[in-house]
């Protein structure tokens, strides 16, 4: 599928993709009630994949993929993913600092970015042309989340104060990110919220085809 976007400001936007392995006990542990230790690595591992699929398939640009335990890990040096993607490990530090490091690339070659993560099965191909035909027109542009967060960022140009004095992992982290975009000057799109699978109860916003696979029981 080619992109309609495929540069800004006449540079290629870059994907940056934040990951944890999915090691069972390690990712999606607030899913391990429903699913089971294995049965929620399973479905983090199912979203990592489909997650980079779709960043590869929008041809926006280069995707970097941002993981936790560091790129070092075995599970990391074992792991299939596309060979147009590149592999990083996170800083150390909290989410912030972590997203601060992983827009390292963008900053220093002066290029727009979408940041997301591989909980939201919802940010296909179209919705990443509908944030980066977004960027044309704003500063920056946000998927929110359900939850109150946020589940895709997409920015012009990266500034440090976006992710500070964040309370991460809570239900104000897209109020406090647009708070602080207004801090910076910059415009924002709110594209429509979407849902990332953290919970539970969020096992109902799956495709329906995960939803009836075995994946699920």
């Amino acid at each position: 599928m080619s992109s309609p976007v495929s540069s800004l400001g006449g540079k290629p936007l870059r994907l940056v993709v934040m990951a944890k392995a999915p090691l069972a006990g390690y990712a999606k542990t607030r899913l391990i009630p429903a699913l089971g230790e294995q049965g929620a690595a399973v479905l983090a591992e199912k979203l990592l994949h489909h997650t980079l699929e779709e960043c590869v398939r929008a041809d926006l640009g280069p995707v970097e993929l941002h993981v936790a335990p560091d790129s070092s890990h075995a599970y990391w040096q074992g792991f299939s993913m596309p060979r147009s993607v590149s592999l990083y490990g996170q800083a150390q530090g909290n989410l912030g600092q972590r997203l601060w490091h992983a827009t390292g690339n963008a900053r220093a070659l002066g290029q727009g970015l979408l940041l997301l993560g591989t909980d939201c099965p919802s940010l296909t191909v179209q919705r990443l042309h509908i944030a980066a035909l977004g960027l044309q027109k704003s500063d920056a542009v946000m998927y929110p989340a359900k939850d109150g967060g946020y589940t895709l960022l997409g920015l012009k140009e990266v500034q440090a104060r976006l992710f500070e004095d964040i309370d991460w992992s809570t239900e104000v982290v897209a109020r406090q990110t647009l708070d602080r975009l207004w801090e910076c000057g910059m415009s924002c799109q709110r594209l429509e919220a979407l849902a990332d699978i953290d919970e539970p109860d969020d096992l109902t916003f799956l495709p329906r085809a995960w939803q009836e696979s075995a994946l699920l029981g």
